[in-house]
């Protein structure tokens, strides 16, 4: 089963696709790019639709998804962790 997807492979945050991911879910993940998949351990509860960190994030990082720019790091993000608004913002404001 695929829990979540990313498309280049240098993405720093992977999207979850499936319903109740939990903390110590076995995360198995699809490279759209390259047609092949990556394991990670996820450490926190994750909705449907949300960000999974695919590496450890300090504040002022770049946040890469789908292989674009979407914002920077302002609370620290561990890989596994939900990464979303609380610890993401837009570079725009």
């Amino acid at each position: 089963m695929i829990h979540c997807v990313l498309h280049d492979p240098n993405d720093s945050v992977a999207v979850v696709v499936v319903e109740g991911v939990t903390a110590g879910t076995t995360l198995n993940g699809l490279i759209l790019d390259e047609n092949r998949t990556l394991s990670l351990s996820c450490v926190q509860d994750i909705p449907l639709g949300h960000k999974v960190a695919l590496k450890d994030l300090k504040p002022g990082d770049t946040v890469i998804k789908y292989g674009v720019d979407i914002g920077k790091v302002v609370a620290p993000i561990r890989k596994g962790e939900h990464a979303h608004v609380h610890n993401i913002k837009t570079k725009r404001w």
